[in-house]
């Protein structure tokens, strides 16, 4: 008989605003993140109320680890230090390596609308967080699209996608983490049983309609993230139609310290990025901005970490609009989170 994969926990996402006041739901990041290795974050944003996303992203930094954001509907504009400018519009990949140290900004390039996409944080290795920081701008063409033979639609975003009668690979590959990140449209009635290699973490987190898991007797439904077991097979499938992000990767199995936007292995790593950005030393902005662009300092960022495991997560990864110049949130480890002195 064959070993199924097990649900070990499902949970709702948290509503929350990030960058400049932008409206999103947080799936997971913060506390317990180490239970997501190697995956450090979920956003789902999606609206077709101008209020709620045209205040965009600003510049702000990143270090130690991948953003990856997926757009399904909307236009968004990337703008980075190293002066990469991308156009990230539906169906469109931008893949960000922060490494040692990357400032960008992301802004609506529409006024009206709907725009709706996700962003997934990838954690780096120790040994490439502080190597050399990259960016891929992955427009519709270069992301395969297969079907499968029962008529369910895959988007094959990274890794190898194989059912056992069909194999594609994705349009990124990672040899540290392995991620697979697949976008599922599977028709009602359908079914579909993706291979995913032992030992790696699977998440599944549905944004339209409700799946079935095979050996479980709970439906996955919409808004609803499901953390599966390291081990065994699995088979999807549903009776209305479902559309899920299924995200797969190898764990790194390291320590992980977060500060804000930063995720390195050690206190001592996040109090140098600390000290590297408010010297100005994480990095300088210098991409060709259409708009006149505030310098970023460290008195501009206010960095702000989930404190608590009962409260709703608060945002991890933007800048304040404030520029708040004193920050008291605490270093975020994986079971324990260490005061830092406010800095300015």
């Amino acid at each position: 008989m064959t070993q199924l994969r097990t649900v070990l926990s499902i949970q709702a996402g948290q509503p929350t605003s990030d960058g400049a006041g932008v409206k999103l739901t947080r799936v997971f990041g913060g506390q317990g993140v180490e239970l997501f290795d190697p995956f450090l974050m979920l956003d789902e944003f999606g609206s077709d109320k101008p209020d709620d996303y045209i205040a965009g992203f600003p510049p702000h930094p990143h270090r130690g680890f991948e953003t990856v954001t997926y757009m399904l509907e909307g236009r968004m504009r990337h703008e980075d230090h190293m002066g990469n400018v991308g156009l990230l519009q539906g169906g469109g990949v931008q893949w960000m390596t922060a490494a040692r140290g990357v400032i960008h900004s992301e802004m609506p390039e529409q006024e009206e609308g709907v725009m709706r996409g996700f962003q997934l944080w990838l954690n780096l290795p120790g040994k490439s967080k502080m190597g050399e920081a990259g960016y891929d701008d992955i427009q519709p063409e270069r992301i395969p699209r297969v079907t499968t033979q029962n008529g369910v639609d895959i988007v094959v975003i990274a890794g190898l996608f194989d059912d056992g009668e069909l194999q594609q690979t994705g349009a990124v590959q990672r040899p540290d983490t392995e991620p697979q990140y697949f976008d599922l449209h599977i028709p009602a009635g359908k079914s579909i049983s993706p291979k995913v290699p032992e030992g790696h973490r699977v998440l599944l987190y549905v944004y339209e309609g409700e799946v079935d898991i095979a050996g479980q007797t709970q439906k996955l439904s919409k808004s609803r993230l499901a953390r599966l077991s390291e081990h065994g097979a699995l088979q999807l499938s549903t009776a209305t139609g479902a559309k899920l992000l299924l995200i797969a990767g190898k764990p790194l199995g390291e320590p992980i310290v977060q500060y804000g936007p930063f995720v390195m292995n050690s206190r001592e790593e996040i109090e140098q990025a600390l000290r590297d950005f408010r010297n100005d030393r994480l990095t300088a902005w210098s991409g060709n901005q259409s708009a006149p662009v505030v310098p970023i300092h460290a008195g501009d960022f206010n960095p702000i970490a989930r404190t608590s495991s009962t409260g709703p997560s608060a945002p991890l990864h933007h800048a304040d609009p404030a520029r708040s110049v004193r920050c008291n949130s605490p270093i975020r480890t994986a079971d324990s989170s260490v005061p830092l002195p406010h800095w300015s």
